[in-house]
């Protein structure tokens, strides 16, 4: 049976420091920080500091990214050597996300090792002295709750968690509020043993963009796309799946009328090569770079091929648009498949070879589409950086110290 350690509140801790200032003074300083493994947390920092900024109560807003204050070696550890793992060894990156999600045990070694590669992010938060933190990655959380709950730090620490589920690294024992996704995000959070009322069901934070209406028919007139045939979006990433050109392949055997955007991110060569093999379908296919208009070609499309990183399916629901999975990373996005098909917006592709057949299959069910649509609608929270602000600027909670009680968790809710 697996043991796991009970989260426990304490009293509120409140070491001395500057107080926090109300919101009839001059106005609040606001750091978020994220970490530069992958997209998805860049994107919503950047999502909330649009945010914060809007709002008058707020006087400055830092957006950084915590691997700026470490080492090399540290740096590449948690950027270039996860990006590495995703293409080499997805299956021991599932594996060691598997392993490593046992709430609690963990923590203080992996806190100790963060702490003794990122002094000079102690540093530059003590020099910003701000009033509100909020991480869109556990790395920075785990550091800044360890400064407040020693009595270094005065801040109301936010976590804003970046996919459906929430992964034991996320976990922090002294915080003023966790944002999460799901509803049965917060009740796993509870069950071991946060409180309901420092859990905000907010959503994923996404770019305010995506709450703006999109005209259609002009948008694929942009593109030179005729808006009465459907629009299939298949996005690489930004660094460019290397299956991309596979998946176009496949595509040029659809039987459906269909017109394909192909978004390959900065991978140029990727783009040139998928550029060659749709040379004789000019009608058909629109390959494109890098975009910063993603909820445009969004809310054009009719389906979604890629990857359901958290961000990307944030992103879609607030689009209303459907999912085609493909090469989900084996633990977080595997987590994030199971949500979308359960709330029946996504079908999934277990074999690349069989991408046109399930394309067409699903385009000549425009009922079971149409639903599919709907259900991403209901199942989205568009407004979650919303949310997050208005939360966190309406309160001003002392801080929360989860001490610790080991106990048995039934083997029914316990991963083997």
């Amino acid at each position: 049976m697996r043991r796991l350690e009970e989260a426990l509140p304490r009293e509120p801790q409140t070491p001395p420091a500057r107080p926090l200032l109300l919101s009839t003074e001059k106005g609040r300083r606001v750091l978020i920080m994220s970490v530069s493994a992958g997209t998805g947390h860049v994107k919503a920092a950047a999502a909330l500091e649009k945010t914060f900024l809007r709002d008058q109560r707020v006087l400055d807003v830092v957006n950084n990214d915590a691997l700026q204050y470490t080492n090399k070696i540290f740096r590449d550890f948690y950027s270039k050597f996860y990006i590495s793992l995703v293409k080499s060894a997805p299956n021991f990156l599932g594996w060691w996300y598997r392993t490593s999600d046992e709430p609690w045990r963990t923590d203080t070694m992996r806190h100790m090792l963060d702490r003794l590669n990122t002094r000079p992010l102690v540093k530059f938060i003590r020099d910003f002295d701000p009033h509100f933190i909020v991480c869109t990655h556990f790395m920075p959380a785990g550091i800044i709750s360890h400064l407040i709950a020693s009595g270094v730090l005065k801040a109301q620490l936010s976590i804003v968690v970046t996919d459906f589920d929430v992964h034991a690294m996320w976990l922090s024992r002294a915080f003023q509020r966790y944002f999460v996704a799901l509803d049965e995000t917060k009740a796993y959070l509870e069950m071991l043993g946060l409180p309901a009322s420092r859990i905000t069901v907010s959503g994923i934070p996404i770019d305010p963009l995506f709450n703006e209406p999109v005209d259609r028919g002009e948008a694929s007139q942009a593109l030179a796309l005729r808006p009465d045939q459907p629009i299939l979006l298949l996005s690489a990433g930004a660094s460019g799946m290397e299956s991309t050109a596979f998946m176009v392949e496949r595509l040029l055997a659809l039987d459906s009328k269909v017109q394909t955007v192909v978004v390959c991110g900065n991978n140029e060569a990727l783009r040139h090569r998928i550029s060659e093999l749709t040379q004789d379908s000019p009608d058909r296919f629109r390959v494109l770079g890098y975009r910063d208009d993603m909820h445009r070609l969004m809310k054009m499309a009719d389906l979604l091929i890629g990857k359901p990183g958290g961000m990307t399916s944030a992103e879609a629901l607030a689009s209303g648009l459907p999912l085609c999975i493909v090469n989900p990373i084996p633990g977080q996005e595997e987590r994030n498949s199971d949500h979308l098909l359960e709330q029946g917006i996504a079908i999934k592709c277990n074999d690349l070879s069989t991408l046109a057949f399930k394309v067409d299959r699903l385009l000549n069910d425009p009922e079971r589409l149409k639903a599919m649509r709907e259900n991403a609608l209901r199942f989205s929270k568009p407004r979650a950086s919303e949310t997050v602000v208005e939360t966190l600027l309406e309160e001003n909670l002392p801080v929360l110290s989860l001490g610790r009680r080991r106990h048995p968790i039934l083997e029914s809710g316990a991963s083997d």
